[in-house]
């Protein structure tokens, strides 16, 4: 064994945590008081800088998935740190932009700073703390003290040339174990609160003196007939969790013995998270001690497994449908607009007075103070659509929003007990006894079991009739329920419109596992975030209430295509070789085909309708589509790499999609809900509204510097990297399955910068002798630090189709582990071994 003085970059090598660090943290699974521990835990990488960690216990494994995420990607989590302090005025400035790209909340510095400053406080985070398990506790000590010990290293001037961005930076906090758990709440209301920000923390009440206007409480009718006005269609469409296709989404397969080729069950999971922020997905592998394994991705900050797989299941996740709040309606006092009717008497709201500290334009520190109110269910809000005022505050009527996630103080232990469960029954049962997922549906199989489904999720327990009723139901509900449906605003003034609690509920206020939807079959199941109605066409799952989802309506072609796939495969009409069913090859094959439904469905009718003239009318006038019309027929009807014309496709079809899909005029073959897979159908090229689509989607990629037939090799790349790799896919409404999007959808420079859409893909099956075998990618790469060996090697895989084994085994691991270790003697020094 070589020993030296110096660090090498982690990044490049296995490594061995031992001796004895101080940090807050815990001696044992038992035992959660902070104090000095003794980690014991290997880590070692392999090929893309997956990490392998052995530890003894959690805390330890902790330490190690600590260090390892803040030598990836330290920038990153520092900045995330900082806003959830509520501290980006005073290092950005308060104008500066903030969004959060997974939700589609986007606002200034300033208001997030109050945002997290009223939401993310110390008594919301506490029963996070106090009521998640030891190991929960234990692991979040160990992270805390990884990172920092990293961290130490940076400021030490090790690791030369790593995260220029931040290692001289002034914002490069060390963490406390308060950061970890105000970042469990942060993903806790991902698909609630934070969607409100900019509402939330700009809400104010109106006051006579003129500085706050005093606005009348809003119309049903007029409401209405403003959003229609302001857009049509578009402009009905509220802001996610709403109704629009979601940036933030994912498929999912299981599939059991009777849909695989080889009698053995297989799992499919591909979440299409944001490829940027700390919404990316990281792979690990960890064991602790002879009881714990699993691997899998987790979101950055979050020592866990969130999605993954071990010898006894696989489980994915997608986005629900589910309503993780309501909106209730408050009757102002007239004298007061800071007093609501509660129970029949006027009550206070909440005053919380807050502080920022901003950086001002002269380099100096000033501050901004704020008033922000909150009634008993939560926050005060306001919130507007198409620039027209939905809920306002006026000297009548306010709006208030209680969110069942910022209530769940189970998150923690629902994935740290999946990630310790010894069967796919143990995994079943505690998805309905923790009942701690806060917004996505699950998938999940296992060795020789069925294939699983479940929203058995945190949603808020208003039943229809509680929702539509003349005692709970508010002045808006009209209005939510078309542009909302299933979303209750309701009447704050009565108790009796407090949430109901189920019997089988392990919290107060929401449904128990028995009124949530779920499935098991012998032959497959999916989700790609439609609702749970049609999780396998064969059985509709139906009678939920409608704050879960809807029944009997159109899916999305996403959807559809994902339903189509399947039945392609086990009737051996999709073309591939081989008997019918699944095998974990053509699986493969199958989800990153890159096909589009959309396509399938129309291209030779628009071609025929259209392509006869060379001329076509569009918004702007007349285009010449002669070009544009070769290119298609010729096109192969992907977005893979060398595919030539789609763009052509997409740009046409995304004003299609924005058509109703019941109206008529999109499609003259309406839905059936008896064939929800194969309707609506036969679009309408008769419809002036959608030939001059086309028109318009020639004449965008004719302003564009784009040749009308580039391949997509050259005009779509990674977003997040300099000089990125291709990237191959599309988007999901026009019925894509492999997924790449470019928010904002900017053309200028000729090229779709992908920044959502697949991110981490697992497929996995088992072998004879119970082994998982599992192969995908973390498609743009693990880390964040352009420095790093792994910043963008598996987005080169990813582009190549080159899927990557995710070793599992000892064996595997040895065989792809690279070749040095490090042991860590001391505080001071590195040790560096050759294996």
């Amino acid at each position: 064994m070589s020993r030296s003085k110096f660090l090498l970059p982690l990044a490049l090598t296995p490594l061995v945590l031992a001796g004895c660090l101080p940090f807050g943290g815990s001696s044992s699974d038992n035992d959660s008081d902070a104090g000095a521990i003794s980690p014991s835990a290997e880590l070692r990488r392999t090929e893309f800088g997956i990490p392998h960690i052995r530890a003894d216990d959690f805390a330890s494994m902790g330490f190690a998935y600590g260090y390892a995420q803040a030598e990836d990607n330290l920038c990153l989590i520092a900045e995330d740190t900082l806003t959830i302090r509520g501290l980006r005025s005073r290092y950005f400035g308060p104008n500066g932009s903030y969004r959060i790209p997974s939700n589609g909340a986007e606002t200034t510095n300033l208001n997030a700073d109050f945002f997290w400053k009223l939401s993310a406080t110390d008594e919301a985070i506490a029963p996070l703390r106090t009521n998640s398990d030891p190991q929960a506790i234990a692991a979040s000590s160990g992270y805390v003290a990884g990172f920092n010990r990293y961290l130490a290293e940076i400021e030490a001037g090790q690791h030369p040339g790593r995260h220029q961005r931040c290692r001289d930076a002034d914002w490069l906090f060390a963490l406390e174990e308060s950061d970890m758990y105000r970042r469990y709440f942060r993903l806790a209301v991902l698909a609630s609160s934070s969607v409100f920000v900019e509402g939330i923390a700009t809400a104010q009440p109106p006051l006579n003196d003129g500085t706050v206007p005093v606005l009348e409480a809003p119309d049903p009718e007029q409401l209405l007939t403003d959003l229609t006005e302001a857009g049509g269609d578009e402009g009905m469409a509220l802001p996610f969790p709403f109704n629009r296709e979601l940036p933030f989404g994912s498929n999912m397969y299981g599939i059991a013995s009777q849909a695989s080729a080889t009698g053995e069950s297989m799992l499919f999971g591909n979440p299409h998270f944001p490829w940027e922020k700390t919404e990316r997905l990281y792979l690990a592998h960890l064991k602790v001690g002879d009881h714990t394994e699993i691997m899998g991705a987790s979101l950055y900050g979050l020592p866990a497994v969130l999605i993954g797989f071990n010898e006894h299941f696989a489980w994915s996740h997608t986005v629900s449908t589910a309503y993780r709040f309501t909106f209730y309606e408050l009757t102002l006092n007239p004298a007061n607009p800071t007093q609501y009717l509660y129970n029949g008497q006027f009550v206070d709201m909440e005053a919380r007075d807050i502080r920022i500290e901003v950086l001002e334009p002269d380099g100096s520190v000033g501050t901004r103070t704020r008033t922000l109110y909150s009634s008993h269910y939560g926050p005060m809000l306001t919130f507007e659509a198409a620039g027209v005022p939905v809920l306002n505050w006026s000297s009548a009527k306010a709006y208030t929003l209680r969110d069942a996630n910022a209530e769940n103080d189970r998150l923690l232990n629902q994935f740290f007990r999946w990630n310790q469960a010894n069967s796919l029954e143990e995994f079943i049962d505690l998805h309905a006894s923790t009942l701690g997922v806060p917004w996505v549906n699950t998938v999940a199989t296992g060795p020789g079991q069925q294939a699983y489904y479940g929203d058995i999720t945190v949603v808020p327990n208003v039943s229809d009739a509680k929702a539509s009723g003349a005692q709970c139901s508010s002045s808006l509900s009209p209005v939510f329920s078309q542009l909302a449906p299933g979303l209750p605003i309701l009447n704050g003034a009565d108790p009796a419109c407090q949430w109901d609690t189920d019997p089988d509920a392990p919290a107060a206020g929401i449904f128990g596992p028995d009124n949530l939807p779920s499935l098991r079959r012998d032959d497959w199941v999916h989700n790609c975030n439609d609702s749970y109605w049609a999780t396998n066409p064969a059985e509709f799952l139906t009678g939920f209430a409608g704050i879960i989802g809807d029944e009997e309506t159109p899916r999305t072609l996403r959807t559809r295509k994902c339903m189509q796939q399947v039945v392609d495969r086990l009737d051996g009409s999709d073309g591939l070789p081989g008997t019918t069913g699944f095998d974990l090859r053509n699986l493969q094959s199958v989800v990153l085909d890159s096909s589009l439904l959309s396509e399938q469905l129309a291209r030779q009718e628009v071609l025929g309708a259209y392509c006869a003239s060379d001329s076509l009318v569009g918004t702007g006038g007349p285009v010449n589509i002669a070009e544009a019309c070769d290119v298609l027929a010729q096109w192969d009807g992907t977005h893979n790499l060398d595919a030539r014309g789609g763009h052509i496709w997409r740009e046409f079809w995304r004003s299609v999609a924005g058509l109703s899909d019941t109206s008529p005029d999109k499609w003259l073959t309406p839905f059936d809900a008896t064939d929800p897979i194969n309707t609506p159908r036969d679009l309408n090229v008769a419809n002036p509204q959608i030939a001059t689509a086309f028109a318009d989607a020639v004449q965008t990629i004719q302003d564009a510097p784009m040749a009308l037939d580039a391949p997509i090799r050259d005009i779509q790349r990674s977003g997040v990297h300099d000089n990125g790799a291709p990237v191959f896919g599309g988007e999901g409404f026009e019925g894509s399955f492999t997924i790449a999007i470019s928010r904002p959808n900017d053309l200028s420079d000729g090229v779709y910068d992908v920044n959502y859409g697949n991110s981490y893909i697992q497929t996995v099956t088992w072998r004879d002798d119970g082994t998982p075998r599992a192969e995908g990618f973390v498609t743009y790469s693990q880390s964040t630090d352009p420095a790093s060996p792994y910043y963008r090697d598996m987005t080169d895989a990813y582009a190549r189709k080159h899927w990557i084994r995710f070793p599992f085994t000892e064996q595997e691991i040895r065989s792809a582990q690279l070749p040095v270790q490090y042991d860590f003697d001391d505080l001071d020094e590195l040790v560096e071994t050759d294996d």
